[in-house]
């Protein structure tokens, strides 16, 4: 660009800034009134349909935010922590108030305008699949959560519970472990239980093999001496037990109901079929990548933004003579959450994957690092399977050494 070209960009920006002024102030209320009076006043100040004013807040959620991108206007969600360096340049007092926020936020759209993002266009399907994903993932936590809470209290006084279904893949969030629990939270009363009560409690939580067998295991394994509590103390923390059991058979609950209306919705969008051609991608996992990325596909104009994103593509610092290239630790949790999952998936389910990880594994890269790599090359790969409206290809995604070689 010339220098004539940048002069004349200074001047406009300079005319811009010399007519910016504070046009109105007003407090809102966030409900239906509060919306109107805030139309009310963009009317006023030039807000038309074809002409629509952005507006910049520092959430993305909740009804305010929802009835704003009804009316079509750009809705810029910033960073509290951006706009918390912002603030300086107006204050050096370190102040804060409302009026003052909403002052940066509006210089933010002002001067910085193209450094944000708007948030996406998505369909509602989009966004209703965001909602449940999200959720499940919560009650997933939540349940992980209530487990490790009720095995460490039961590690302070039933300990040979914990042993009897150390085998179980769920643990104690097993179905099974919790319908025993809940018939006999002490030592005293898992001790008492017999065959039939046993073979029962199996039967009610849903197995149907191997039934005389396990329950014959169950029963000597929960007669095994071990350390006890004093009885009162005993009883009382398997009082304890059941209040903590009910929480993590809510959590159970929860995960089992959401995931089942989040799979539900997420095969009725269009882009599941891509999604779950990917090796490693299921309708729960690629529901969650979906409710990450949403199908706007304006979002992400090219692979590299999208990797940025989900924090799989590494970062570069550099300062004179030093440079480091790091992980991205600035990311959107939750893709990088299943990121990892669907990296660990592929393994197995695609050859090519495979090979890819076993040579960053050779190249001297750690087993996360390796993961990260191999999402990150996926991820390339999804954006061109989304903007092309193609299913994944082996072939194309991994090719043989000798097409590498000769590309």
């Amino acid at each position: 660009m010339r220098f004539e070209e940048y002069a004349a960009e200074w001047r406009d920006s300079q005319r811009h800034l010399e007519i910016s002024s504070l046009l109105a102030r007003a407090r809102i209320t966030d409900d239906l009134d509060g919306l109107h009076q805030l139309l009310e006043l963009l009317t006023t100040h030039g807000d038309t349909a074809n002409t629509l004013v952005p507006v910049a807040i520092e959430t993305s959620r909740g009804l305010l935010v929802a009835c704003l991108r009804a009316t079509g206007r750009p809705i810029y969600a910033i960073n509290p922590m951006a706009a918390a360096r912002y603030r300086d340049r107006h204050t050096v007092t370190r102040k804060k108030s409302d009026h003052l926020d909403a002052m940066v936020l509006a210089n933010i759209l002002r001067t910085d305008r193209a450094a944000h993002r708007p948030l996406p266009d998505d369909s509602e399907l989009a966004q209703a699949i965001a909602v449940l994903a999200r959720a499940q993932q919560d009650a997933v936590w939540d349940r992980t959560q209530a487990g490790n809470k009720l095995r460490s209290h039961l590690r302070e006084y039933f300990p040979g519970f914990l042993a009897a279904f150390q085998h179980n893949r769920e643990g104690i969030s097993s179905n099974v472990a919790r319908a025993v629990l809940a018939a006999a939270p002490t030592p005293d009363q898992a001790a008492k239980l017999t065959r039939t009560q046993l073979r029962a409690l199996l039967k009610k939580a849903g197995r149907q093999r191997g039934i005389e067998t396990e329950a014959e295991r169950l029963r000597d394994a929960l007669r095994i001496p071990q350390m006890r509590q004093p009885h009162p103390v005993e009883l009382a923390m398997g009082r304890q037990t059941i209040a903590l059991l009910r929480q993590l058979d809510a959590a159970c609950t929860s995960v089992d109901d959401l995931a089942e209306a989040t799979v539900e919705s997420f095969d009725t969008h269009p882009d599941a079929e891509i999604i779950t051609s990917f090796p490693g991608l299921g309708s729960l996992t690629g529901a969650r990548v979906l409710a990450e990325i949403g199908d706007d596909r304006s979002r992400f104009t090219d692979a590299k933004g999208l990797k940025a994103f989900a924090g799989a593509a590494p970062v570069t610092r550099a300062s004179g003579i030093s440079l480091a290239v790091t992980a991205c630790r600035v990311k959107n949790q939750r893709l990088a959450s299943v990121g990892y999952v669907w990296a660990f998936a592929s393994l197995t389910a695609s050859p090519g994957a495979r090979a890819h990880y076993d040579r960053r594994r050779a190249d001297g890269d750690r087993h996360t690092a390796a993961q990260r790599n191999l999402f990150n090359r996926m991820l390339g790969c999804l954006h061109h399977c989304l903007t092309q409206r193609s299913v994944y290809d082996e072939g194309t995604a991994f090719p043989p050494p000798a097409l590498r070689a000769a590309a």
